[in-house]
């Protein structure tokens, strides 16, 4: 059976993002077909599963470093890896700066594929790394996108052919676990929340994300729907800024850190979900796609999005929800207000994406397309 390695700083059990989504292509690919060198985990993370790596139908070998960078060291353990395992093809689980490694694995690997996730795009702004980029780009097979935002951006930095052979690779949506009646009445009940109109906000607690837009615009929103709750779910560095922001503003609730199994859950509880994230830092911290409007589209709520990177591609515009200016809380308003007044607008367009995510967004398709990637066809 051909095998492949996968290389990456950005795996479980850390939290986040692209954790999730290279975790959950390691577990979906045929059993027996991935080996996994990843970085060691942080001793909280640690410490929040201590059994993480016993659990997995695959073997993990976690390098001595926290942080995996692309030196000799790593590719000769990388190269005895893929040797003693047989493996024959290589995934980059982010493509900047592990994909450098490309040169030194080619006579090991048939196949390099690098991912990316939308960080990448700010290496395009940044002097050298564009130019990085662009040997990474030309020494794998392929580099993958997760919408058209991040394409086009990409495509600044890298040559004619390897932009040619970009492949779009984007998470699927488990919309068995994200659906409406996932368990949404058990949070309100906890929580008080009874039968009030709830605007929910998933998100890990970053400035980029726009919780505090979503404070800053909440008095504006209880004028007009006065019963209205706002729920955080969701933890991180933000957090106590974003809990001092919300003091004196009526009918925020924080949850905290939620684990990953009780998320469909905290969808449910809400009635529209809103992260109106925003461009920083001059594109330097950009949103890569929002996988949270997906799932929350798949839980059946509409979704307002801010307006940043490829958010933008995670919502069908007046179909699925609202694209907004997230850095001023006025437009945010102004769309929860709507929503919120017009349950049955909000009901449909919640209806028309989970239909949409259904056809467009599954992990057989992410799956079928990986396949694809790695075995050339």
């Amino acid at each position: 059976m051909s095998r492949t390695l996968i290389i990456t700083n950005d795996f479980p059990p850390r939290a986040g993002g692209i954790e999730s989504f290279v975790h959950e292509l390691a577990l979906r690919r045929p059993e027996g077909s991935v080996v996994v060198y990843c970085s060691s985990p942080a001793a909280a993370d640690r410490a929040g599963d201590p059994h993480f790596d016993v659990r997995q139908p695959f073997p993990i070998v976690r390098d001595g470093a926290g942080v995996l960078l692309p030196t000799p060291r790593v590719a000769e353990r990388a190269r005895v890896i893929a040797g003693l395992e047989g493996c024959d093809s290589v995934l980059y689980g982010a493509a900047a700066p592990l994909g450098l490694l490309a040169p030194a694995l080619r006579s090991v690997a048939r196949r390099q594929v690098a991912i990316t996730h939308g960080h990448e795009t700010g290496w395009t702004v940044v002097p050298g790394a564009g130019a990085a980029l662009r040997g990474i780009g030309s020494s794998v097979d392929t580099v993958t996108y997760l919408g058209e935002y991040t394409r086009r951006r990409l495509a600044r930095s890298l040559s004619p052919a390897a932009t040619a052979r970009m492949r779009r690779l984007a998470p699927g949506v488990d919309t068995g676990r994200f659906r409406p009646g996932a368990g949404g009445e058990a949070v309100r009940a906890r929580l008080g929340l009874g039968g009030r109109p709830v605007v929910v906000c998933v998100s890990r607690m970053v400035p980029r994300k726009g919780q505090d837009t979503l404070i800053r615009a909440w008095p504006r929103v209880l004028k007009d729907v006065p019963d209205a709750a706002l729920l955080l779910v969701g933890d991180g560095p933000y957090a106590s800024r974003l809990r001092s922001a919300a003091e004196g503003v009526e009918s925020v609730y924080f949850t905290g850190p939620v684990r990953a199994e009780e998320l469909p859950a905290h969808y449910d509880a809400g009635d529209v979900f809103a992260m109106p994230c925003r461009t920083r830092r001059g594109g330097l911290d950009v949103e890569g796609l929002g996988m949270v409007y997906l799932e929350a589209s798949a839980t059946g709520l509409p979704v307002v999005a801010g307006a940043s990177g490829g958010a933008p591609d995670a919502v069908l515009e007046g179909e699925t929800g609202h694209v907004v200016d997230g850095s001023l809380p006025g437009p945010t308003a102004r769309a929860l207000i709507r929503l919120l007044k017009d349950p049955d607008r909000a009901a449909l367009m919640g209806a028309r994406g989970r239909e949409w995510v259904g056809r467009e967004w599954t992990w057989d398709r992410t799956l079928d397309r990986l396949e694809s990637l790695l075995s050339d066809s």
